[in-house]
């Protein structure tokens, strides 16, 4: 999970066994005859892919932590407690970038993909990574992993979708294991000590990161009460930036910045942050009041929201951060009135309020009201015509729908009503879209219960 992801460009390739030669460098001239490791990692500016002549500070072998080649025999097994991938099913994280709200979504999904590590299948775990910038679609990678038999867990590369008001800008950042002889590259030691040294992303000049392990057994504030056993590192990216990242048992990557600049922390994770019991009656309360207000800002129903957002945190306990930004959120809302201004912070609240109900509930059940809710965006956006908004909104409900699938949801036709909405969307056909999104709310409602 990165807000930085570093940009692939095309045409090199580096064999798997430079990666195990001795620096997190290397390049080969062709599959079958390789050059001798390079000294120098150069800077590469972000913006032009334009390589420097300076060299990046890397660390030297001795301090490498992954020097070994990995065996794989139960790659899906990632239970590595700063990366547990296969047992935390989904992950919310707050903050701000640019000056914006920014929250995303890390969510484990069904299946697995098959990629070729030195010749050989390895099955991985893949994660969706969507992030929302003022609410709204930014980008989205699915990201692939696997665990060796020694606990280290293994990066195979993403797939990366950059989005610009609401449609794929590029796919800058995109790799794979294998493609282009680009090696798996270790993302978290099984045993991290002070002063390891990995490459997450290990192609120089290509796409590429550095951490060193700054300190371990930290005590953490996690969005419940303490955390033990946690890691900060420090990665050094391609043009020479370095950015300080935690790790937590039970969350993985915890944050990333800091709160006075740009920030992507927990705001909770499940199962690690779930609770036994039915979901609250204020929280309910507020889930219904924020629904009204999505559907029409105006000053009475965002009175109402206020109302049931004060009496929910005074009667349950809220992560820090979730609290921060719902509040920053309605204050946003409570200036906008009931013109265009409230549609995005009305957006946001419910969103907030979504993530409030997964300690209470199971990820598909608010994964199916996300439906619900981006529909209902779907519905706002393509009254006023705003075709990138639209664009986004249904890629939100592709990607949440792409969580829920099942056999037992085939029954239920919501895959050919995205489709048909996907091809509205992309037809910049928002009466269409109007058209179709009453039947795609009808099918929604169908999904409960199943």
């Amino acid at each position: 999970m990165s807000t930085n992801r570093p940009i692939l460009l095309t045409g090199a390739s580096v064999t798997a066994a430079v990666l195990l030669a001795g620096a997190c460098s290397g390049a080969a001239d062709t599959a079958d005859r390789q050059t001798e490791p390079s000294a120098c990692v150069h800077v590469v500016e972000e913006g032009s892919g334009k390589t420097g002549d300076a060299c990046l500070p890397t660390a030297p072998a001795a301090d490498r932590a992954d020097l070994t080649e990995p065996r794989f025999t139960h790659p899906t097994r990632i239970t590595n407690p700063l990366h547990p991938t296969s047992e935390v099913t989904q992950t919310i994280y707050g903050g701000q970038v640019d000056g914006k709200p920014f929250r995303t979504e890390v969510s484990l999904l069904p299946g697995t993909k098959t990629i070729d590590v030195n010749g050989k299948p390895v099955e991985a775990r893949i994660s969706q990574y969507a992030a929302f910038s003022d609410g709204r679609i930014q980008e989205v990678a699915l990201d692939w992993y696997a665990q060796a038999d020694d606990g280290s867990v293994w990066y195979l590369g993403e797939d990366v979708f950059n989005y610009d008001n609401g449609v794929v800008a590029d796919t800058e950042g995109t790799w794979q294991a294998g493609r282009d002889n680009a090696p798996a590259a270790m993302i978290m030691p099984a045993d991290p000590e002070k002063g390891d040294v990995y490459c997450p992303e290990n192609l120089p000049e290509i796409v590429f990161e550095e951490v060193t392990v700054r300190a371990v057994d930290q005590t953490v504030d996690g969005p419940y009460g303490e955390v033990e056993g946690a890691m900060t590192v420090r990665e050094l990216h391609m043009d020479g930036s370095t950015e300080d990242k935690v790790f937590a048992p039970g969350y993985g990557e915890f944050s990333t910045g800091a709160e006075g600049g740009d920030l992507e922390a927990v705001s909770l994770a499940v199962p690690t942050d779930a609770t036994p019991g039915p979901l609250p009656a204020r929280l309910t309360a507020l889930d219904r009041a924020a629904v009204a207000a999505h559907e029409s800002p105006g000053a009475a129903a965002v009175r109402q929201v206020r109302a049931a957002w004060d009496a929910y945190r005074a009667s349950d306990a809220v992560a820090q951060l979730l609290e921060r930004q719902m509040e920053r959120d309605l204050v946003a809302l409570e200036k906008a009135g009931d013109g265009a201004q409230a549609v995005d912070p009305a957006l946001r609240v419910a969103q907030n309020v979504t993530d409030l109900r997964l300690r209470y509930e199971p990820v598909p059940t608010v994964d199916r009201d996300r439906l619900a809710l981006w529909t209902r965006q779907l519905t706002i956006d393509a009254k006023a015509g705003n075709e990138g908004a639209v664009a986004g909104d249904v890629t939100a409900l592709e990607l949440a729908w792409e969580r829920m699938r099942h056999p037992v949801l085939d029954a239920v036709p919501v895959d050919a009503d995205l489709k048909k909405l996907r091809a509205a969307a992309d037809g910049k056909d928002t009466a269409e879209i109007q058209r179709l999104v009453p039947e795609l709310t009808e099918h929604i409602a169908e999904l409960e219960g199943k």
